[in-house]
């Protein structure tokens, strides 16, 4: 008897895609097959995002497109919370759960698809790691669900409710059977990855035989005895963030922070109920490049936010100068169904919208060009991502860049037959652009 197939469309931010992995790996271990495409699948799942109001139409039409070419859908994910407006658009749908709702996703596709009787766990082996939809080379480590936060723009709460942390033993145990597999860098995220362990209070768990707090920076002692990258996304600027820094001056996790800013002016800010935004960034920020030079940050930030003045903006523009971060992206503002922002006073015109993001980012792209520049001539560690398929070139990143939001540094002249993704390589940066690093080999790492 043939195993049936389910065909899997994941969409929006990693943390979406490590709930597409986790439900694939339980299709795996039940004996179904994932589907190449629509017409090979008996059924097709759906998991949504509905962030912002570009997502959820990705989601609406994503959805639309896999009734179209295969009838039997069922959603899950962030846009599954409003299945009123996914059953209007899409009326025909078999079953429309929530996000991470892994359990209610297996007992839909059962209902509708079931699993082969006389299916063998032992024969159809899953891998200790799990269904991976990255490269083998790297991995995303969720440590948490949900957010405690109650930002004015964001619906997050709403969606996937308030933080839920793992037991540090277990997210140990995950990143290691990883690191077993393979896997050179392990990126970890969460809504606020800095508020790990708060629901738990901080609990002890060992992992081992070593007893860790469940506690953000137990977690990146530990995580940096691995041997691998570790990059964090999604911290937030708290004191406590503070001794993080001293792990990456010493090598123990890559000198590389994600921080969602999203405004600078403190007004603004305030509208926003950002938390940690009574801090005073630019001096924590400068207090974390002296002991970490090397110390690259990203960060998102939206523009045109209800209430923001010319004022609030050049306040924003001046923060970033001083600030110097080393990657940016910028959103303008976008009503989001359910968010609270919806409500204030002093909505910003869409065209000055657009023209605040487009003076934002050539500040910003004149920074960034910057930092890239005087990198020229460093000697540095990448890790292979891909080969050109067309010139003798290996697309690659250094510790500064996260993949698919960051640059990529550009490994010139290389024999090919010698490298291969997943390899990490000894060059020497010898150009840039506006987000781009080229770079000669020096040597291939073990």
């Amino acid at each position: 008897m043939k195993s049936p197939k389910v065909g899997f469309v994941s969409l929006g931010c990693p943390k979406a895609l490590v709930d597409s992995e986790r439900i694939l790996t339980q299709l795996k271990v039940e004996g179904y097959e994932v589907a190449a495409d629509y017409a090979g699948a008996d059924l097709v799942v759906v998991n949504t995002c509905g962030f912002i109001e570009s997502a959820v139409q990705e989601s609406l039409d994503a959805i639309g497109e896999a009734i179209s070419e295969n009838g039997k859908v069922i959603v899950t994910g962030c846009l599954g919370k409003n299945e009123a407006q996914i059953r209007a658009m899409h009326p025909s749908v078999l079953k429309v759960t929530g996000p991470h709702a892994y359990d209610d996703v297996m007992i839909a596709v059962h209902e509708y698809v079931p699993p082969p009787p006389a299916h063998n766990p032992y024969i159809d082996l899953v891998p200790p790691q799990g269904v991976r939809l990255t490269p083998k080379h790297y991995a995303y480590l969720k440590i948490s669900e949900g957010c405690n936060h109650r930002c004015t723009f964001c619906i997050i709460p709403s969606l996937r409710g308030d933080l839920v942390s793992r037991p540090i033993g277990s997210v140990m145990d995950e990143a290691q059977a990883l690191v077993n597999a393979g896997v050179k860098e392990i990126l970890v995220i969460s809504q606020d990855t800095s508020a790990y362990g708060v629901d738990l209070k901080y609990k002890l768990d060992f992992w081992q035989g070593q007893p860790l707090k469940s506690k953000f920076y137990d977690l990146c002692v530990a995580l940096g005895q691995l041997g691998v990258w570790v990059r964090l996304h999604y911290v937030y600027p708290y004191p406590h963030v503070d001794a993080a820094i001293d792990l990456m001056a010493e090598g123990k996790i890559l000198p590389y922070l994600d921080i969602p800013f999203q405004h600078a002016s403190p007004r603004v800010l305030a509208l926003m109920k950002r938390p940690a935004h009574s801090e005073n960034t630019l001096e924590r920020i400068k207090a974390w490049r002296s002991k970490c030079p090397e110390l690259s940050i990203r960060s998102t930030f939206v523009v045109g936010f209800p209430g923001e003045t010319e004022e609030d903006f050049q306040y924003l523009l001046d923060w970033l100068q001083e600030a110097q971060l080393d990657r940016v992206g910028c959103f303008t503002y976008s009503a989001i169904d359910g968010a609270v922002a919806n409500d204030l006073p002093d909505p910003v015109p869409e065209e000055i919208k657009q023209q605040r993001y487009e003076r934002f980012m050539q500040v910003q792209q004149e920074i960034s060009t910057a930092r890239l520049q005087r990198k020229i001539g460093q000697v540095m560690t990448v890790l292979v991502d891909e080969l050109d398929e067309e010139h003798p070139v290996a697309v690659a990143r250094s510790y500064a860049d996260a993949p698919e939001i960051d640059g990529n540094v550009f490994v010139e002249d290389i024999d090919r037959s010698q490298i291969k993704a997943g390899q990490r390589l000894t060059v020497e940066i010898t150009d840039a652009d506006e987000y781009d690093l080229f770079a000669r080999l020096i040597s291939i790492d073990a």
